[in-house]
């Protein structure tokens, strides 16, 4: 529900309205607890992404009522995975792990704001054009500082909270005195865009790594929605290419897998770089999601590593009696909990740019070897395709 008149006191500030920071608080106001969900924006601007949602991700904002069928989501059946230039590829199915389908493709914009909305309308208290500007960690809560803009009026307001869970807020970091983030550029630049490929994509994604860079193709409505990473040289020169140019270099990259493509949308790109903490959880207060770890988008895990996050959380503190929360104990078992998932698929996307990075023919010969080994050993197949569903469990 929206609030204007926020609390003095309260368990547990969430710092993000994005679908992570949604989660948690359906979840925890469910659980009975007192919450607050803060989003610095008013409502979700245009957003040309499109995510990766894995089934089981699907499954837990259903849960928790985050998901609807008005989304314009699009159904992943089969995800081909496969490196130009060599025989290597694999092919990961719905119908091998028994499921209707490995994911969806689902525009960010339209997943943030529907979450927003059904928090609005629903019980967990909700304070949009609220942002949090400084953090002081104590040793029984947490002081927060808000800046809030109602009707073209700022105002400051102050609160404490035996609990901050940071859902999004990355630039809070550098205000934890015991919480410091890494940041590993990868020199590469992520083009986006929508292209139309000359014949119906039924549902399959492409994971395509070339010489020069890897790239994706996410089925999204009729189109596919590409990402491509490369130099920030190239891409700043691909996003100067006519549409003509730009579509023949693409082609080229998938000249044996794809029919082609009639037509490419407005492009845009931006940085890569992984963002890791020395750890997740501080004096009276926890990160999730993006402010936890920023992923590159290789292989789409990032938010579905999120929306674990938050399960977990909410499971964790559900069981926390509420003189508890935010106590060193239960955010350590949070932390030892969440350890193994989010550790295994960080180290995962961040394996594949190195090992795919190389053009070298030794390494080129030993991916396309990895790659067939996974294709035709069917335990080592559902193994891959399971981890990408579900995480490291």
């Amino acid at each position: 529900m929206l609030i204007e008149r926020l609390p003095h006191h309260l368990d547990i500030l969430i710092v993000g309205g994005g679908p992570v920071g949604a989660l948690l608080a359906q979840k925890l106001t469910a659980s009975g607890h007192d919450v607050l969900l803060v989003e610095a924006k008013s409502h979700i601007g245009k957003d040309p992404r499109a995510l990766a949602i894995a089934h089981s991700s699907i499954v837990a904002l259903q849960q928790a009522g985050l998901w609807s069928d008005q989304l314009g989501a699009t159904p992943i059946t089969r995800v081909h995975v496969s490196q130009a230039g060599t025989l290597g590829r694999t092919v990961l199915t719905a119908e091998e792990l028994e499921l209707p389908e490995l994911g969806c493709t689902v525009p960010y914009q339209a997943l943030a704001q529907h979450a927003l909305d059904v928090v609005a309308a629903g019980q967990a208290p909700l304070a949009l054009g609220t942002r949090v500007s400084a953090v002081r960690q104590m040793a029984r809560f947490t002081q927060v500082k808000l800046q809030t803009s109602h009707n073209a009026l700022e105002s400051e307001h102050q609160l404490t909270c035996r609990l901050l869970v940071l859902a999004d807020g990355g630039q809070l970091i550098d205000q934890l005195h015991d919480i410091r983030q890494s940041v590993k550029s990868y020199a590469q630049h992520a083009v986006l865009a929508k292209v139309t490929p000359k014949q119906p994509h039924g549902g399959i994604a492409f994971e395509r790594f070339a010489d020069d860079a890897p790239l994706a193709l996410l089925p999204n409505g009729m189109d596919y929605t590409l990402v491509w990473t490369q130099t920030p040289e190239l891409a700043a020169a691909r996003l100067a290419l006519s549409d003509e140019a730009f579509i023949a270099e693409l082609e080229q990259r998938f000249a044996d897998r794809l029919s082609g493509f009639s037509a490419v949308g407005e492009r845009a790109s931006w940085p890569l770089a992984l963002k890791t903490l020395n750890s997740v959880v501080g004096e009276r207060v926890v990160l999730i999601g993006n402010a936890a770890q920023t992923l590159h988008p290789v292989a789409g895990q990032g938010l579905n590593l999120g929306l674990r996050d938050a399960e977990t959380l909410a499971h964790v503190l559900a069981q926390t009696p509420k003189a508890a929360l935010g106590e060193a104990a239960s955010l350590q078992r949070y932390r030892q909990l969440r350890a193994r998932d989010a550790g295994l698929v960080t180290a995962f996307t961040d394996s594949l740019i190195s090992v795919f990075d190389s053009p070298a023919y030794p390494i080129k010969h030993a991916r396309s070897v990895a790659l067939l080994a996974i294709d035709q050993l069917a335990w080592l197949r559902k193994g891959f395709a399971r981890r990408m569903v579900y995480g490291a469990r």
